[in-house]
């Protein structure tokens, strides 16, 4: 279906990727593995020939024996879509936030001229029904925001097959989604694939989707395919050093002492959270959503516990709460002795420290790394050694003291991240709220920021509420689990009894979807 041979880019005079080849047949899934930076989503854009200016390509690219190298870009315009179609990240990114769905996948049948515009509504319909969009449930009408994150990454893949393409590229479709989610969409994935004929390039950093589903894997490392391998193969069957490196790096487990916890420090007592939904009549009380209904937790001094559910659960609605952000209609938070609240006074803030899931979007790109860092000084005022304490914490999280006078956008993810922790960890605090810190890191630095958490812990005594969709983090990191659904705990226990005998069939719906790496 699709022939790679000899593909490179430069831009400039720096080589992105580097000889490229690669074969697909019709019905078959190759996943497309490494980490960031590698040339996993370039190889996919020079496919599609939308590199950025600037950019020279060589090589060949086939579909099913057409050159598209040779085709002028208005004949690139018609194969777009019609033949090789792409699933991107971020839904929310991809989808045009003021058309409704029905509108964005009848589009692309307008755009190539298959159809009129009833016509095309009519099989929008029918592709939205084929990716578990019900018209009755999932009107046409509805837009992006009235969908959840899953159903969002549903519409794109509706979009992508709307015309039936010998080709579908999926770049890291499911990274921000959780475990139940993903699951699904993976399934519906490669049903496609089988049904429609399709060949797949499955994009991802997650060694432990590719093994369930790619009929094989190709690794890649700074613009080259260093291992071919199958699914069936793994661990064993991998030869280069940086393929095995990644599989490790995917079931890494940090070095960490048991915990010994302490006096409670967080308790959260019968705490319920509700939500104002917009009036359906003009006169009458607004109907209100409960996210967050009865639920009670402890976390002990020095020790981590992971809190864990779909997105909707009500994980973060709890977070902010415990953070003081938002107010409880019912039920109290304490942390130590003092009531947690948003009056709650600047020196107890100091005591809560947060770390955010992108790092980036939680930066001021237009200040300096010092700058960020010294940011929870002004809850209680900035102490005279708060330069000395800037450099202390940059050099506790692994970087330089130096790095207080760079940009965000100088440092990659992983070094972000860390900034972001040193950030949390500035103000001495008692507790971090790790709010999905390492979901969207690459595999090796997820181990490393990990191994950083856990040294941190250890030296400092910290107590971890780390909230995740990610159970293969929580069994590496937490002394304990809390399974959160419809706003309430469902099941909590020691990590290890939750994750070989989970006592609430929702707990093993999760563990179920939760893809597995084959044993080393």
């Amino acid at each position: 279906m699709i022939s790679v041979e000899g593909l490179s880019v430069e831009i400039g005079a720096q080589p992105i990727l580097r000889d490229v080849s690669f074969a697909l047949e019709r019905g078959r899934v190759l996943g497309l593995v490494g980490e960031s930076g590698s040339g996993k989503s370039m190889t996919a854009l020079s496919i599609m020939r939308l590199l950025p200016r600037g950019a020279h390509l060589s090589g060949r690219v086939a579909l099913e024996g057409r050159a598209l190298g040779a085709l002028t870009e208005r004949q690139m315009c018609d194969v777009r879509g019609r033949e090789v179609a792409m699933i991107f990240q971020e839904p929310m990114t991809a989808l045009n936030p003021v058309q409704t769905i029905g509108d964005q996948v009848a589009e692309t049948l307008l755009v190539h001229g298959v159809a009129g515009r009833a016509e095309a509504l009519a099989r929008a319909k029918d592709r939205l029904a084929r990716v578990g969009l019900a018209p009755d449930r999932f009107p046409l009408s509805r837009y992006p925001f009235e969908l959840s994150g899953g159903q969002r990454q549903r519409v794109c893949i509706a979009l992508a097959v709307a015309l039936r393409p010998k080709l579908l590229i999926a770049d890291e479709p499911t990274t921000a989604l959780d475990v139940t989610t993903q699951a699904r969409i993976l399934s519906l994935v490669t049903e496609l694939v089988a049904e429609e004929g399709m060949a797949c390039l499955f994009i991802t950093h997650d060694l432990g989707v590719v093994a369930e589903m790619a009929d094989e894997i190709a690794v890649m490392q700074a613009g080259r395919i260093v291992e071919r391998t199958a699914p069936a193969a793994l661990p064993g069957g991998l030869r280069h050093p940086y393929a095995r490196s990644l599989f490790a790096a995917a079931s890494h487990v940090p070095a960490r002492r048991a915990a010994t916890p302490g006096a409670p420090l967080l308790e959260v007592k019968d705490a319920v959270r509700d939500y104002l939904l917009p009036r359906r009549r003009i006169f009458g009380p607004a109907p209100r959503f409960r996210a967050v209904d009865g639920v009670s937790l402890t976390v002990h001094a020095g020790e981590c516990v992971a809190l864990v559910g779909e997105s909707g659960s009500g994980k973060s609605t709890l977070a902010r709460a415990i953070l003081g952000l938002d107010a409880l209609q019912g039920g109290a938070i304490r942390l130590g002795s003092a009531a947690v609240s948003p009056a709650m006074t600047p020196a107890l803030r100091q005591r809560m420290q947060v770390v955010f899931q992108d790092p980036y979007g939680s930066f001021n790109p237009r200040h300096r790394v010092g700058r960020l860092v010294a940011e929870p000084f002004h809850l209680g005022g900035k102490p005279a050694d708060a330069e000395a304490r800037v450099a202390e914490v940059l050099e506790d999280v692994g970087l330089s003291a130096s790095d207080a006078h760079r940009y965000p956008h100088e440092f990659s993810g992983g070094q972000r991240q860390r900034i972001a922790i040193a950030r949390a960890l500035v103000t001495r605090p008692d507790l971090i709220v790790l709010d999905e810190a390492v979901s969207a890191l690459d595999v090796s630095v997820r181990a490393r920021i990990l191994d950083l958490l856990a040294d941190l812990q250890a030296r400092h005594g910290l107590a971890y509420l780390f909230i995740t969709h990610d159970l293969t983090v929580v069994r590496a990191i937490a002394d304990r689990v809390l399974v959160m659904k419809g706003g309430r705990i469902v099941e909590e226990g020691p990590t290890a009894r939750v994750f070989d005998a989970p006592a609430h069939a929702y707990t093993r719906e999760l563990l179920d979807a939760a893809p597995l790496l084959p044993a080393a």
